[in-house]
Parts: C-alpha cells; structure tokens; sequence
C-alpha cells in the first residue's frame, strides 16, 4: 500500500504526457499529408495575392505567379524562406492584423485558417513549387455592357432607317464600319410624336437615343422594348411619367437615363432596379425624393445619381427627429 501514492502520481505524469503528445499531433501535419502546389497554394494565390503581386503590378518588387519570381522574392527580401514558415515573411504578414501595415492581402479579407494552415504546411514541407506551374489570376468580368461582334442589321432595320431618312432624321453610325447607330430626334422637338419613333422598334442595332423635348409619352416607350442594345437614352423635359419607365427593363445595356424635368417619382425609380449596367441617372427638377434614389442605390451601388440637391439632407427632413418636449419651469 506504501507505493500507491508513487504510483499514482507515475499514471498522472503518463497521462499528460499523453495528452499533450496527442495535441502535438494534431497540430502537426501527417507525414503523408502533403501539400501539393497546383491543387492546394496555386488557387489562395491566384485569388488573393495576383492582383497585388502578378504580371501586371508588383507592390513591393514582389511577384508570386512563377517559381522563379516568388523565390527572388522583393524589396523586403526573400518572402518564402524553404523549410521554416516561421522564417517566412510571406507567411508572417498573413498572420498579422488586418489593419497593420504589412499585412497581406491589402485591402481584402484575412486567409481563413485552413488556408494559413496549407500555406503554414507547403512551406514548412519545402515549398515544393513544380516549375511549369504559373498563377494566373482569374479573369474578371467585363465592368459594363459588350455588344456581340457578329451583329448584322435585319432587313427590317434597314427598312426602319430608310424610313426615317425620308422624313428628315438620321440615324447615323457611331463610327466608321461600325454596325451601331444613334438617333437624336431632340432638333426635331415638338413633332416628334409617338407615332413617328414607332418604326425606331426594329432599329436594334441603335446604341444612343436622343428624346429630349421632345412630344414623346408614355405609351410611345413601348417601341424602345426592341432595343436590347441601347446604353444611352435621353429622355429630358418629356412628359414621361411612371408609368413610360416600366417599359425600360428590358434595356439591360443601359448604362446612361436623363429624366430631368419629368413628373417621375419614387415609385417609377423601383422600375429601374435590375438595371445592372446603369451607372449615371439624372433626376434633376422631377418628383423624385432623396429616400428614394438611396433605395434605388441599395439595388445599382455602382450608380451615379445626379439630382441638384443634397439627398443626405432630403432624407433627414423626410424622417425628421421627434421634437423633444420642453423642460417644465421649476416652481420658485
């Protein structure tokens, strides 16, 4: 019974060793875990590091789209230290706080963690990095409408034109040898009716549209549907309302509206929304309310809204503060 106090304190020791052998191995990699660069490191690179650090920009001096920039590494040195993470100043930034000065990747989210841990591991296991493979980063969507290369003008379309023509207006093309057209019916103002830009339907090839001051109403917005290429649409001191801009969703290329000095309002805005191109919007001098473009602009963030007024201040005024009550005097 005398060596039962010993043997006790022995099986504690044991256990611990046990327990922290077992948490040791945990945070290590298995032995036939290996990284591999292609599947593993190449795609955080190409994500997150690229628009930094690739062909077209090097801040720092430093690349990581080939072996053989990376190992140079930059003005600050060797980045990817073969062997030892910890000696790594690549994998030193990546554990810094988001908002010191060195950490990596600027201006974007920290690595999640089994990112770090991979990064962590492929250093650590020697930085195998095959020869033949180069980062390339992901190509980024177009910012703005494309117009399909292989566009030919309908016969229809060639009809429409001709027709226009011999009323005095002229659909011209927007350069030489170029299958896009404009039309600005604004010389012609007070007799442009609806009928007369009835025929601008089968234009498809119509890129900019000039109605400004122009007769033009609702109703006659409903040959604009027929234009899935249209970026540009001036539709100024007309007496378009609501209702003629729920004719315009099917423009998805619509990248410029003028509405100044139209009757339209914070309802007619929400037709607008799925717009996704559409980048400048003038509502100068129509019914339209600051509450109303912030809504609009929750929907297109990328959009410019020009309004002749300080929509920030509108909207406190529509929301106005409660009046807080008067303190009752103290009776003396």
């Amino acid at each position: 019974m005398r060596f039962k106090e010993p043997f006790n304190r022995y099986m504690k020791l044991l256990l611990l060793l046990l327990a922290a052998a077992i948490a040791l191995a945990a945070r290590l990699p298995a032995a036939d875990a290996k990284v591999d660069f292609t599947k593993d490191i190449q795609p955080i690179f190409q994500k997150t590091c690229l628009k930094c650090h690739g062909p077209e920009k090097q801040k720092g001096k430093l690349r990581l789209d080939t072996k053989a920039a990376a190992m140079k590494g930059g003005e600050s040195g060797a980045a990817i230290a073969a062997g030892d993470a910890a000696k790594s100043d690549l994998f030193r930034r990546v554990l810094l706080a988001k908002d010191h000065d060195d950490f990596m990747p600027k201006d974007a989210e920290p690595l999640a963690k089994a990112q770090i841990d991979l990064l962590r591991d492929w250093i650590n296991q020697g930085a195998v990095w095959p020869d033949t493979a180069v980062a390339t980063e992901p190509a980024r969507a177009p910012s703005g409408p494309v117009l399909p290369a292989t566009f030919k003008p309908s016969p229809a379309e060639q009809k429409a034109i001709a027709a226009f023509a011999q009323q005095g207006v002229d659909i011209r093309p927007i350069a030489m040898n170029a299958p896009w057209h404009e039309a600005n019916f604004r010389l012609d103002g007070a007799g442009v009716t609806d009928a007369k830009i009835a025929p601008i339907k089968d234009v498809a090839s119509l890129v900019e549209l000039n109605l400004a001051g122009t007769k033009v109403t609702d109703a006659g917005l409903t040959a604009l549907k027929g234009l899935p290429h249209l970026m540009r649409l001036h539709l100024e001191q007309t007496k378009i309302s609501d209702a003629g801009l729920a004719h315009l969703k099917s423009l998805s290329n619509l990248t410029y509206l003028n509405l100044y000095g139209t009757a339209v309002t914070d309802a007619g805005l929400k037709h607008l929304a799925g717009l996704k191109h559409l980048r400048q919007l003038y509502v100068w001098q129509t019914k339209v309310t600051g509450p109303g473009v912030t809504n609009l602009m929750k929907s297109l963030p990328n959009l410019s809204v020009v309004t002749g007024w300080d929509i920030d201040a509108l909207a406190k005024k529509a929301d106005p503060e409660p009046p807080k009550k008067e303190a009752k005097p103290k009776k003396q």
